[in-house]
């Protein structure tokens, strides 16, 4: 698996082609998962040099499928991984592996395996970070201009729903991250509270 290639490609194909209005879905996020996943993972001890590239692949491709289509990026993301990971000799099990982690990231969350879970982890991990703010807002803008949502209070009302369904599944994300998204939790709630 000639990783490194594979990273440069994708990261080349994210800057052309995904969409300027995903403010949150942009190159620097794929980058943000690809970091925290490899930190998860080594502090899950996933010390096999195999896995460690799965899980790094994973993070890198998982929503290159944004490039073609908002609906089911997943599944697009997996198809471009299809496509393009056996020219840097990624043989079809650990392609389909790879699927299998991207495809969990689909909300809600269904990890299977202990790599999904840790891509799972990182693809939110932004949720018990002191960025949150500034990462939520992008979304919201991103969101603004799907139409998805139309002001800050019916965001706000999203992402409490949101916070109240999601967990992190790692150790590592638990430990570390928990209570600082407890505060943002308490954030939003305080943001709600200012409507009434």
């Amino acid at each position: 698996m000639q990783i490194e290639s594979a990273k440069e490609y994708i990261l080349n194909l994210l800057k052309e082609k995904l969409p300027k209005y995903l403010t949150y879905h942009c190159f620097e996020h794929t980058i943000d998962v690809y970091n925290e996943a490899k930190r998860i993972a080594l502090s899950e001890n996933i010390n096999d040099e195999t896995e460690l590239k799965l899980i790094l692949t994973a993070a890198l491709f998982h929503d290159s499928g944004f490039t073609v289509s908002e609906l089911s990026h997943e599944q697009q993301s997996c198809i471009i991984s299809t496509q393009v990971l056996p020219q840097y000799n990624y043989n079809d099990s650990q392609i389909s592996k790879i699927c299998e982690i991207i495809m969990a990231t689909k909300i809600p969350q269904s990890p299977s395996s202990h790599l999904a879970e840790i891509i799972c982890d990182a693809d939110l991990d932004y949720l018990g970070r002191n960025d949150f703010e500034k990462i939520s807002d992008s979304l919201f803008e991103e969101f603004k201009y799907r139409n998805i949502v139309k002001d800050q209070k019916s965001w706000d009302t999203i992402q409490l729903n949101f916070f109240k369904s999601h967990h992190y599944f790692t150790r590592t994300n638990i430990e570390l991250r928990n209570k600082q998204k407890e505060k943002n939790l308490q954030k939003i709630l305080e943001n709600l509270n200012n409507y009434v």
